[in-house]
């Protein structure tokens, strides 16, 4: 089982915003040198908390922080972007990064992001307009010049080439045929991942689906493998989870539950989460569980990974053969202002502790 970072990022609105791109890029370079296999990054355009509306030109930062990890977008937003420019951006991005990139797409779940793009949230638009999005992009990189699309929200037509002044269509990904593309889903039998398994596309489960429910993703990506007949593999999935690590259970727990986990909880996610009618129902353990009762107690019963290395060995344990195995465990990364050497300790203790203990999971 591998190791990895999901970015999204989480800092506290006020900020500046140079300051805490400095410690993601600077958290990127540590774990890299942790051995950590990869890191995604998050976009949004309407989120303090998550300020980074541009995660292709992080990964292109960042390249030159690291040696091997490899980076995603996590996601690209396609709703809210022009598929053309979007295709020859990850195509360069692939070069600068020689193959270290995975691409991450979504439709967007932020309210206030589709309000800044006119868009309906609820007549469906937005996934639609990713499906067509991803549609578009693949088949760019795939063609040749000539090649014409014409689609509910898009067209584009490829130039014929004019070799005798070198004008023609050339960005094709470093990859081939392109950079691994990966989606996330979040609700129980994601209609999403059912997509990731027809399309062959990676599934990534967030943080916000309760273990219990785990294992209904990977249905849907079998389900949707099969109508494609197409065959999927359980280390392409990746799984994020909240992991925090101390030499002392006790400490851990303590700087979870009154740090950057629990205010993070309390003052974004659940109130981000409880605006929408069934925004919560992924956390619940179960239907007798009332929303009222999903608190930062109940988070760290029943989500959060913490504890001293062993304890966090055996949780991770848990979740691997509860949900019937997965390829990496991506860690949330949260900002932890003074106690940030403690979060990096943390991730010291997962490389060298955590994982060797793990090492019989494949």
């Amino acid at each position: 089982m591998n190791l990895g970072l999901f970015n999204m990022p989480l800092h506290p609105p006020g900020r500046p915003h140079w300051e805490t791109y400095d410690e993601d890029l600077e958290l990127m370079a540590y774990v890299d040198k942790l051995g950590f296999s990869e890191a995604w990054i998050g976009e949004h355009f309407t989120t303090q908390w998550e300020n980074i509306p541009a995660p292709d030109l992080f990964i292109a930062r960042a390249l030159g922080e690291t040696e091997q990890l490899t980076m995603g977008t996590g996601v690209s937003l396609l709703a809210f972007h022009n598929p053309i420019i979007l295709a020859h951006r990850i195509a360069m991005l692939d070069h600068l990064a020689k193959g270290r990139l995975f691409f991450g797409i979504g439709s967007g779940g932020v309210p206030t992001d589709s309000e800044l793009f006119s868009m309906d949230r609820t007549s469906g638009q937005q996934r639609d307009r990713m499906r067509e999005a991803i549609n578009l992009i693949t088949s760019i990189w795939a063609s040749a010049p000539g090649f014409k699309y014409e689609g509910q929200y898009y067209n584009a037509k490829l130039p014929e080439a004019r070799p005798d002044v070198g004008l023609s269509y050339h960005m094709k990904p470093y990859q081939t045929p392109h950079p691994p593309i990966a989606v996330a889903g979040s609700s129980p039998d994601s209609e999403t991942l059912e997509l990731a398994g027809e399309m062959g596309w990676w599934p990534m489960s967030t943080c916000f689906l309760h273990d219990s429910l785990l294992a209904s993703h990977w249905t849907a990506v079998e389900k949707g493998a099969q109508t494609a007949n197409r065959l999927v593999v359980r280390d392409q999935w990746r799984i994020a989870r909240e992991v925090f690590v101390a030499d002392d259970s006790a400490e851990a727990h303590q700087l979870a539950y009154n740090g950057p986990l629990g205010t993070s909880f309390t003052n974004y996610f659940k109130p981000l989460l409880g605006g929408s009618p069934r925004g919560l129902d992924g956390l619940k353990s179960n239907t007798s569980v009332v929303t009222e009762d999903i608190d930062v107690d109940y988070m760290k019963d029943n989500f959060w990974i913490v504890g001293d290395p062993d304890e966090c060995t055996d949780q991770i344990r848990n979740l691997y053969h509860a949900v019937g195995g997965f390829g990496t465990l991506l860690l949330i990364c949260h900002d932890w202002g003074k106690d940030r050497p403690k979060w990096l300790h943390s991730l010291d203790l997962m490389a060298r502790e955590v994982r060797p203990n793990l090492s019989d999971l494949k």
